[in-house]
């Protein structure tokens, strides 16, 4: 079948053809920014999840329905290299010098833009000071303490009173927030609570692993007062269903009935692995509709695809020790797993493979939803294991 004509998109954040099975969370997210919006109180959302998903793509779709809203909205992505102060620098100074483009003088906007001054020059930055413009003098005494918790609260109400004052709102969307520090996520909250208290027009939309809910907690207390944490899994089967089937048949194509439960089977209903599968199928496809047998050709296919990309990049982060955790992990089968249990196969105490399980956590590689347990955090990632290391190996350096 023509690969021009292939509807489906496989890819990081890459929005799907058929956005299936998420449309309350949208619908729950568009009421939050109207309310917003509209001066009245409403809790941000933070969208939980494995990867593969979609919470990317879902969050690339609230920040399309807040721009439609009227909001100024930017996207950022925390990851382990930088700080978060060096991430929000230069969106909020875009969001405030596109408040400041009007021709009326506004004093809220100029001040905000002196407080962000203020907060760059109180930090270490790894390349370099970071240039407001506009020829501004720094805010002193707001903002320029060099204690995030402090500062961070205090740019984030300039910068919600700057938009208030120009009649529009603010929505930061953050993605990979499991990456933030304990103290750059308790810096966030505080800034987050203290404008929900003032009812003014900023909104933080965010989205991390599994840990996020317990990093949150840990940070502040009361941030489940802030936030709700929907969690996004793989689809349902009617979902998962139409998310293959609808945009097929937008191209006036078919696909097999049992072609359809076997890409369900293969990828176990999450979105970024359908999309694989799918878009596979289709050019292994010579016509419609799309059968078993094309799907029985294509998988080997993706497999190998799969496992020099997706899943290789995230391997060849890790360390011997690390590998030879996760295999373990895979050796025991579908997890979750206890600790111990892991341990034990590698014939080590809890604590002695303790710094691993922390550092795997650190890279986003595992969670605990419960204490005492550990699961992947990307899916199919154990099978992957199995193929790239067929050979369990219990030895740690």
């Amino acid at each position: 079948m023509d690969p021009v004509r292939n509807p489906f998109a496989p890819g990081a954040g890459t929005p799907p053809p058929e956005l299936a099975g998420r449309t309350v969370l949208l619908g729950q997210a568009r009421t939050a920014l109207a309310r917003v919006a509209q001066g009245k109180s409403a809790k941000s959302l933070m969208l939980i999840g494995l990867r593969g998903v979609g919470k990317t793509v879902l969050l690339n779709r609230i920040q399309q329905i807040a721009e439609e809203m009227g909001y100024k909205a930017r996207m950022l992505e925390a990851h382990e290299d930088k700080k978060l102060p060096e991430l929000l620098l230069p969106v909020l100074r875009s969001i405030l010098l596109a408040l400041n483009a009007s021709k009326n003088v506004n004093e809220k906007v100029k001040r905000s833009l002196r407080v962000l001054k203020s907060f760059a020059s109180s930090i270490k930055l790894k390349h370099g000071d970071f240039e407001i413009g506009l020829g501004l003098d720094p805010e002193k005494g707001t903002a320029d303490s060099g204690d995030l918790e402090t500062d961070l609260p205090e740019l984030l109400l300039a910068v919600a009173e700057a938009a208030a004052s120009r009649k529009t709102s603010v929505a930061l969307l953050i993605d990979e927030l499991q990456y933030l520090s304990e103290t750059e996520l308790s810096a966030l909250i505080m800034g987050i609570h203290k404008i929900g208290q003032r009812q003014l027009p900023l909104v933080l939309m965010g989205a991390g692993l599994p840990q996020l809910v317990g990093n949150t907690g840990r940070s502040k207390s009361y941030a489940e007062r802030l936030f709700d944490f929907p969690v996004l899994g793989p689809l349902s089967a009617d979902d998962a269903r139409s998310a293959i089937t609808e945009p097929i048949t937008r191209e006036g194509e078919r696909i097999a009935k049992g072609a359809v439960n076997g890409i369900i089977a293969a990828t176990k209903g999450y979105p970024y692995f359908l999309q694989e599968w799918a878009y596979s199928c289709w050019n292994e496809a010579e016509k419609s509709p799309i059968s078993l047998a094309d799907l029985d050709a294509a998988t080997p296919k993706i497999l190998n695809k799969l496992d020099e990309s997706f899943f290789r990049v995230r391997f060849d982060r890790l360390t011997p020790n690390e590998k030879r955790y996760l295999r373990a992990m895979a050796e025991l089968g579908p997890g979750p797993h206890r600790s111990g249990a892991i341990a034990d196969l590698l014939g080590l105490k809890v604590q002695g493979v303790a710094p691993v399980r922390s550092s795997l956590m650190r890279k986003g590689m595992i969670y605990s939803q419960q204490h005492g347990e550990t699961d992947f955090t990307v899916p199919l990632f154990d099978a992957f294991l199995k193929r790239r290391l067929p050979k369990f190996d219990a030895e740690m350096s």
